[in-house]
């Protein structure tokens, strides 16, 4: 709908449900009628006077559907591969058989679509360029650059803040005085996906990249959990990628 509305020239907000009715209990509004919630979107919008949304480019949005098409499959075949491990153990030779000739469809559409990710950023330059500076970058590789090409080319990032916010990796504070003051934890807004990417590639910077290296001993000397400091490293690797892509130059280590 927010596509279609934009392309007939409508101006269209696209929020999150949740500030609107946040901002709507703030105001002591409890019910929920469509009258109601039609009067606080409008005052919503007259109040906070949110962004217009904009629609990504074609060829972004293409990447995000073959990227998002491409683990839905993946899943598809890691549920069916422990199926057939339960099948195995239980000698059920006809499941068996029926998910090995799954097994067999599911991995042949998995590279068929990885080629097709591979065409589209050949097809387009500046997308190829963007995802070879972010491979540039020790602990990011093919999967994890072609999804923060489509990530942080989706929206018009201000900020590497902001993209890190965006990507649910900004700690949440507890603290009332002296009495309050509970562990910081992530957001997790955003995409659950992205982050779990994000997680393999940070234990693996930990070791490689000498800045998420040397934060992650920092921070672990100083007593943070080891939860904690891969949290902070996966947020470091999303702005060492947003300065990347901004400055249009490969990765050098800070001080360098």
């Amino acid at each position: 709908l927010a596509y279609w509305l934009h392309d007939v020239g409508a101006t269209v907000y696209v929020l999150n449900p949740a500030q609107v009715r946040h901002h709507a209990k703030g105001m002591g509004v409890r019910s929920k009628t469509d009258r109601k919630d039609s009067m606080m979107l409008a005052r919503y919008g007259i109040e906070r006077n949110p962004q217009p949304w904009q629609p990504e480019p074609t060829e972004v949005r293409e990447l995000k559907r073959l990227i998002n098409r491409l683990e839905a499959v993946e899943d598809d075949l890691q549920r069916e591969r422990n199926r057939l491990e339960k099948a195995e153990f239980n000698t059920d030779t006809q499941a068996s058989e029926s998910i090995s000739y799954m097994l067999v469809a599911l991995e042949r559409e998995v590279q068929r679509l990885q080629q097709a990710i591979t065409d589209h950023f050949e097809a387009h330059p500046p997308l190829k360029q963007d995802r070879k500076l972010l491979k540039s970058i020790p602990g990011i590789g093919n999967v994890l650059s072609a999804r923060l090409v489509a990530t942080l080319r989706s929206r018009d990032f201000r900020s590497a803040r902001q993209a890190a916010a965006f990507l649910g990796l900004v700690p949440i504070l507890k603290e009332s005085g002296s009495s309050v003051k509970l562990r910081s934890h992530l957001s997790k807004a955003g995409t659950p996906s992205v982050r779990r990417k994000l997680y393999m590639a940070a234990v693996v910077s930990t070791r490689c990249n000498p800045d998420i290296s040397e934060q992650f001993a920092r921070l672990k000397a100083r007593g943070k959990p080891t939860l904690s400091a891969l949290g902070a490293a996966m947020r470091k690797l999303v702005h060492i990628a947003f300065g990347v892509l901004k400055s249009q130059s490969e990765y050098r280590p800070q001080g360098v």
